[in-house]
């Protein structure tokens, strides 16, 4: 009876070790609005107490109308509802950027990454896999994670007597793509707020800043003579605190988003790189 080869659904069938992370992001989408909110506070309660305007010209209590700011910053309050979203758009890109400061360099780990894959490249010459994945374990980054789990299907290769070298390979590659598509997803969680609010503050600050040419040249044609050209002036100034808040908001937001990309591109060629250096290992010592 001629010996049958076993066929790649053999090597389909080879279990992997990679579990998926069970993480919610509920989180993010709630801290928005908690940013908002508190900028709210901030504008209607510090910005606009009553203490700091020389005249009340309307008590509501959701947009009191003051005239004679008394501080500089209280001019700020006079630019209208759009400030405190402004101000709430500035603290989630804070919040974001501390969060993404924090997530990425975990997942950067300890160490060079390329000097954490020249030593796994010299324990798999040595066909030492428990060093290399104790290298890993001193890495403790997304890197070391997925190398890790390419490892443990590596080791698990080297025994298997069921499939041929390349089907090894493949299975090696399949753990280290399933482990990267785990890793990447929370690198990338986030961004997506730092991106869309680059975007739309500077809008935003226009808009505020219109709206408060639109008031300003309203009370403009209810007066006359030097009044009206001091109060214009003073309308204008009001209404480009929107144009700065929005402008500074989303330069914040650009410069971060940009330095959060390349770190990411940085681990991301890490994670190819220890991919490569897995199936590139096994051919190569396992014929």
């Amino acid at each position: 009876m001629a010996e049958t080869k076993p066929t790649a659904t053999a090597a389909a069938k080879v279990s992997t070790s990679v579990q998926p992370k069970k993480k919610g992001n509920s989180i993010s989408w709630i801290a928005p609005v908690i940013c908002v909110l508190i900028g709210y506070i901030f504008w209607r309660f510090i910005l606009g107490s009553p203490d700091h305007f020389a005249k009340t010209l309307d008590d509501n209590w959701f947009w009191p109308k003051y005239e004679g700011a008394k501080g500089d910053l209280n001019k700020m309050y006079l630019g209208g509802i759009i400030v405190p979203i402004l101000i709430g758009a500035l603290l989630t890109v804070l919040t974001f950027v501390v969060e993404r400061y924090l997530t990425i360099t975990k997942a950067t780990g300890t160490g060079n990454i390329a000097e954490f894959i020249r030593k796994v490249q010299y324990n798999l010459a040595n066909k030492n896999v428990d060093a290399a994945i104790s290298e890993c374990d001193k890495q403790k980054g997304s890197v070391g994670n997925v190398m890790k789990a390419g490892l443990r299907k590596y080791k698990e290769m080297i025994s298997n007597t069921e499939l041929d070298t390349e089907q090894k390979v493949l299975a090696i590659q399949k753990e280290v793509e399933e482990a990267t598509a785990l890793e990447l997803p929370m690198l990338e969680k986030n961004l997506v707020f730092l991106s869309t609010i680059a975007s739309v503050a500077t809008l935003m600050g226009l808009l505020g800043t219109v709206l408060g040419m639109i008031r300003s040249f309203s009370a403009l044609g209810d007066s006359g003579g030097g009044e009206a050209a001091q109060r214009l002036s003073q309308g204008i100034s009001e209404a480009l605190y929107n144009t700065a808040l929005g402008i500074g908001t989303s330069a914040i937001s650009i410069i971060m988003y940009n330095i959060f990309t390349t770190k990411i591109d940085g681990i991301t060629y890490g994670i190819d790189e220890s991919g490569f250096t897995l199936t590139q290992s096994f051919a190569t010592m396992y014929k």
